[in-house]
């Protein structure tokens, strides 16, 4: 069997090279690319993302590639968002009224409200526990633990196919599928064996079935 290939986007708003490698160390060939003309005729795309999601998602616009993600998701074109690459794939963000995401899956990113011990943004280890059958957690005996950093959330009531709840001050998805759509709030490439097992399993469940 031919090694997957994903098409990582560089639009100036991710964390392309730890990106980069944490997929080739999970067993995918990684082309990164910073033209939307690439888009259609990638096997299956990776979306980073880290900011803010207003400069995020102008960074993404500018660089020519709403429309093409667009429509490469709406045909089937597989798509891993990670950390605001997450939260991109909704509507729109508390964190920036009035700028649209991509509603690829309806609903709003929210924010985190401090509370007693509980700073935010959230930055450590947490847990995930699997709801329903995401490819990205197939077989994954949980609570596994990940690496958070952020200070928005997709909430519980968002509605996708499957995926992984954790908790912090309110439940939230810490990953999901939703048709061949798939993301992780949380960044693999810092969660040791756990973030390496889920983009195995989203090579081996989703690229390679």
């Amino acid at each position: 069997m031919s090694v997957p290939e994903v098409l990582l986007l560089d639009y100036g708003a991710g964390n392309v090279r730890s990106a980069a490698k944490a997929l080739e160390r999970a067993g995918m060939t990684v082309r990164v690319s910073d033209s939307p003309a690439d888009v259609p005729h990638a096997p299956a795309l990776v979306v980073p993302g880290q900011g803010h999601f207003r400069q995020v998602m102008e960074a993404f616009d500018t660089g020519g590639f709403h429309g093409p993600v667009l429509d490469a998701a709406r045909a089937g074109t597989p798509l891993l968002g990670i950390c605001v690459g997450m939260q991109m794939l909704l509507t729109d963000s508390e964190e920036a009224p009035g700028t649209p995401g991509l509603n690829l899956v309806p609903g709003t990113v929210r924010k985190f409200a401090a509370g007693e011990g509980r700073k935010v943004p959230q930055m450590g280890w947490n847990s995930l526990d699997k709801v329903g059958d995401s490819p990205l957690l197939r077989g994954l005996a949980c609570p596994a633990y990940a690496y958070f950093v952020h200070s928005y959330y997709v909430p519980l009531g968002v509605d996708v196919d499957a995926g992984a709840l954790t908790e912090y001050g309110v439940p939230f998805w810490a990953a999901f599928s939703h048709g061949n759509i798939h993301a992780t709030q949380f960044h693999p490439e810092k969660s040791g064996a756990v973030g390496l097992a889920i983009l195995e399993r989203f090579r081996r469940h989703v690229l390679e079935k």
